[in-house]
């Protein structure tokens, strides 16, 4: 596993938080612990990948509040919930709001490994996505006013001559300007275009 991913550690239990470092230390993994909810997301980073493993219950901030407040966020950590007895429905709730897994203490260590593992990898997915979702935006902000014009009626599926009389300009025009848009965002087809544009309406 690289060693530039991070697994975030958020208990308020030192001897857990503790465990769990030396957990990470032993398979090769970055870790940083947090006493707190309200520590975490002060020193919360959206750049740093890795996963989040988040007690429930806490004082002050409790888990499902720091998870409520990192969905505000475009990008974080995928969580993984830690519960005591009787916690359950409140990591339950943490689970239907996104969380990727909860676990009730004591669990195995291979348990939480896996959990963190698939953690990892959905971080990863998840960031090659809002990067294919940036290098789009980028793209289509190098398009001229009237190239964006024409793109909007391209992807609505209005054919040249209706654009044309839409906009007020001649079929030629419309046709050069289309080509520009095909150019500037690298879409081979019409239907990759509409699937670029899509993507970026969808974050």
């Amino acid at each position: 596993m690289p060693n530039e991913v991070t697994v975030f550690i958020v208990d308020d239990d030192e001897e857990v938080r503790d465990a769990l470092a030396l957990l990470m230390q032993s398979i090769g993994l970055n870790s940083e612990t947090y006493d707190s909810a309200q520590s975490y997301l002060d020193a919360f980073d959206a750049d740093k990948p890795g996963t989040l493993v988040l007690d429930v219950r806490m004082k002050g901030m409790s888990g499902l509040a720091l998870q409520s407040h990192l969905s505000s966020f475009p990008l974080h950590p995928p969580i993984i919930i830690i519960t005591g007895h009787g916690d359950v429905s409140m990591a339950v709730q943490a689970v239907q709001a996104g969380a990727l897994d909860f676990l009730e203490k004591p669990f195995k260590e291979q348990t939480l490994l896996e959990s963190i593992y698939r953690g990892i990898e959905k971080d990863a997915e998840q960031r090659g996505e809002a990067s294919k979702v940036a290098e789009v935006q980028a793209r289509v902000d190098r398009l001229t006013s009237r190239e964006k014009e024409v793109m909007g009626e391209v992807v609505a599926g209005k054919r040249n001559k209706v654009i044309a009389y839409d906009l007020g300009i001649s079929q030629s025009t419309v046709e050069a300007h289309r080509a520009k848009v095909m150019e500037k965002m690298e879409a081979e087809s019409l239907s990759d275009l509409m699937r670029m544009i899509f993507s970026i309406k969808q974050e």
